[in-house]
């Protein structure tokens, strides 16, 4: 990794505050764009030891507590979310370790036969981009490229880092590899653009915050996450003009005492006129097509 790069971490995308901002208008004049963002992941049973962080607390043994919650989503949870998915007629954008395909094709099958859209996630989420060389990141975005497009003979549109592990190189570098969209950072309720010196890069706006994984991390249960859908939409819905991105993991809200709860929230969501429910790829698209006024804007920010 380069010690000195050029752009320091402010300057990828230099600060402007959201009222000042050019109206950006959604297609048919909807007043907010819906993504939802469901995080199929694959975990090693045994990861390759890591500098940086320890995949599961019981390595080098296997965390069969942790591994068995994650291959749950896969199993079970994922497949009640298409069910809700299908009923709501919802076409969602996947986060996915790519690795998911090579193990398991039914869910391959199930999301092409879907339509869903690919937020690339990386590999595996127990592979750690933190502390990887220019080289060594851009081979694991390649890797993830060429198995997208060999499966579905595709580009990847959009990159999430494996478990948000990034580097400065990480824009840099997946601008390189044709990747449109990234959501690493969550610094915005706009699609905005980012600096990189390889091509156009823009951020999407993704949520840690409304994310099931709060289940997880933190006294809540689903009762609270639908809660919190409702109090961020009805927030948003009335600012206009803004995304709002719903975080899940089959593992948590795809639980059979969760799941109802989230049927519930987006019946709420998507009861409303003008909202658009699209994909990240269909998101930004229509950002850099019609919100030319907003980038420029933003562009001109850039010292």
């Amino acid at each position: 990794m380069p010690s000195q790069h050029p752009f320091p971490h402010a300057d990828r995308a230099p600060y402007s505050a959201w009222p000042d901002r050019p109206k950006i208008v959604w297609p048919n004049g909807a007043k907010l764009a819906l993504w939802v963002v469901p995080n199929v992941e694959h975990y090693e049973y045994r990861p390759l030891p890591s500098p940086v962080r320890n995949p599961w607390p019981r390595t080098p043994h296997p965390d069969v507590i942790g591994y068995g919650s994650r291959d749950y989503g896969n199993r079970v949870g994922l497949w009640r979310m298409f069910d809700l998915f299908d009923r709501l007629a919802l076409r969602a954008t996947v986060s996915l370790s790519m690795a998911n395909w090579v193990h398991y094709p039914e869910i391959f099958h199930a999301m092409e036969a879907r339509k869903w859209s690919v937020l690339c996630h990386g590999m595996y989420n127990t592979r750690y981009h933190w502390n990887y060389s220019e080289e060594e990141e851009r081979a694991a975005i390649r890797e993830c490229v060429d198995l997208y497009g060999e499966l579905t003979g595709r580009q990847i549109r959009g990159w999430f880092s494996p478990a948000a592990s990034f580097t400065l190189n990480t824009p840099d570098l997946i601008a390189e590899a044709g990747i449109t969209y990234y959501t690493d950072w969550h610094h915005d309720d706009q699609p905005v653009p980012l600096r990189t010196t390889t091509g156009r890069l823009i951020t999407l706006p993704y949520t840690m915050d409304l994310n099931d994984s709060i289940l997880h991390r933190q006294q809540f249960e689903a009762e609270d996450m639908a809660q919190m859908i409702r109090d961020g939409f009805d927030e948003l819905y009335a600012e206009g003009g803004q995304v709002m991105c719903i975080a899940l993991h089959p593992y948590m809200m795809g639980q059979a005492h969760r799941i109802a709860h989230l049927a519930r929230a987006l019946e709420y969501v998507l009861g409303h006129d003008g909202v658009w429910a699209a994909t990240g790829e269909e998101i930004a698209d229509h950002y850099l097509a019609h919100c030319q006024d907003h980038i420029a804007w933003h562009e001109g920010l850039a010292p």
